[in-house]
């Protein structure tokens, strides 16, 4: 399924029909254009309020900062103007931001400014830091009063990244989960069932079968951080935090047997590979996919988005592998919408009423047809237009399935400085063949001083 037919369906599902975006960001005097037609609409539209008539800027105005790529924001501006035009209470207006690091910073900002926007979309860890500081509006009191909402609409690992102590401060938009990609023809030609390949041990159990066939690396795990190493660990039970979050346990028996097991297969066995090059590019990302569908590796672990134009009968997805007998769980990073504080009983309730049209099957069904990130409404399923993507689109049906058994990586309350610590980790065993043991107990003693310092020990 190519990109195209995806944007075709996600679109088909709105009503009515917005602009959106316009030509290249790069051409100058079309900006200079397009900011001067939009002075003269707005004198215009001024002219029509004063004369008495219902416009957008008698209704309670309400904005959204988020961080999404130029295809996306055009979906997500035709979303906004069916809002707008479902109802006479409330007008949103999306502001884009460069990435999501620098949406915490201006919000951060704007919150001690006191002009923080009614609706935001951030990473787990960042909404977590504002809930914490007091900065966020929760839903509790908004969902009560709800008569549609159901929590069990939502997958439960997803929501639980915006709920602390029975509070929920933040509502799950989308996920991001990695998965196995495995080239059809390197299976074929080994005889190997695919759906046989439950876990890592039963892919490295058919080296020989890969080799016979002409398949020198069995598998290529994505380089460039640590996360295919953190998710294998995980299926083993592995936990970056004591329970009780004062003991960094990334250098524990569960971390060390897997990533140990990953540094055997890549430099003793030399049947996996890692492409990343220590460099802060893209290029071992195109060169690993480029490997698999090449025909010299048998299948890599990677993004949903990466599907977005593979022949599907050349590169099918599965499911990340378990570990021995536990099955996959992923690290499933979501991003959530969030209420800053500071904005009033009426715009918060605009808010709440846009984030609840933003979160519903249909516009789900939209969002996840466009991106392929999972949807974190499970009703996403009861939609037509997105039951016949799941027909066309392996990919989505994986992604259904894998978000079912998936893990959350916890609040770190040093600010990222254990995934930092696990980052240099990774790259020292993947890169340098370091022993496992080694660089992990490194890691543990830096991210254990970083944990102390932030827990005031």
């Amino acid at each position: 399924m190519k990109k195209f037919l995806a944007s075709l369906l996600a679109l088909s599902l709105l009503v009515g029909c917005s602009s959106g975006g316009g030509g290249s960001s790069n051409n100058t005097e079309q900006k200079e254009e397009t900011k001067e037609e939009t002075k003269e609409e707005t004198k215009e539209e001024t002219k029509e309020e004063s004369s008495g008539n219902e416009t957008a800027s008698e209704k309670i105005e309400l904005e959204f900062w988020l961080a999404q790529g130029n295809n996306v924001m055009d979906l997500v501006n035709e979303e906004i103007d069916n809002f707008n035009n479902s109802q006479d209470k409330y007008h949103v207006t999306a502001i884009q931001q460069e990435n999501y690091v620098k949406t915490f910073s201006n919000i951060q900002a704007a919150i001690a400014g006191k002009n923080a926007p009614d609706v935001a979309l951030l990473d787990t860890a960042p909404a977590r830091q504002l809930y914490d500081k007091g900065a966020l509006v929760t839903f509790d009191d908004f969902q009560k009063a709800d008569a549609d909402f159901n929590a069990d609409d939502f997958y439960a690992d997803f929501a639980a990244n915006g709920i602390a102590d029975g509070v929920t401060f933040a509502r799950p938009w989308y996920g991001t989960i990695q998965i196995a990609y495995y080239n059809v023809e390197a299976f074929k030609k080994a005889g190997v069932d695919p759906e046989s390949v439950k876990s890592w041990q039963d892919l490295v159990a058919l080296k020989d079968k890969f080799t016979s066939a002409g398949y020198e690396r069995v598998w290529e795990p994505m380089g460039g951080d640590a996360k295919n190493l953190i998710d294998a660990a995980f299926a083993n039970g592995a936990k970056v935090l004591s329970d009780d979050g004062k003991t960094v346990t990334i250098n524990s028996k569960e971390w060390v047997e897997v990533w140990e097991a990953f540094r055997g297969w890549i430099h003793d066995d030399k049947i996996m590979e890692t492409k990343w090059n220590g460099l802060d590019d893209w290029a071992y990302w195109y060169d690993t996919i480029d490997d698999v569908l090449q025909g010299r590796s048998a299948g890599y672990t990677g993004s949903p988005v990466d599907s977005v134009d593979f022949d599907f009968d050349v590169i099918r997805p599965l499911e990340q592998f378990g570990w021995n007998g536990n099955e996959s769980k992923p690290w499933a990073q979501t991003l959530m919408l969030v209420m800053p504080q500071g904005n009033g009983d009426e715009r918060q309730q605009g808010a709440y009423e846009f984030i609840k049209f933003l979160t519903n099957p249909e516009n789900q069904a939209a969002y996840t047809m466009l991106t392929t990130y999972p949807a974190a409404n499970k009703k996403v399923t009861e939609v037509p237009e997105y039951q016949k993507f799941l027909e066309e689109n392996p990919v989505a049906g994986v992604l259904l399935k894998q978000a079912e058994h998936v893990s959350s990586y916890p609040v770190d309350p040093t600010g990222g400085k254990i995934l930092d610590e696990l980052n240099i980790a990774a790259q020292a065993l993947e890169l340098e063949g370091k022993s496992a043991q080694e660089v992990l107990d490194e890691a543990q003693k830096n991210a254990q001083i970083a944990l102390d310092e932030a827990l005031g020990g």
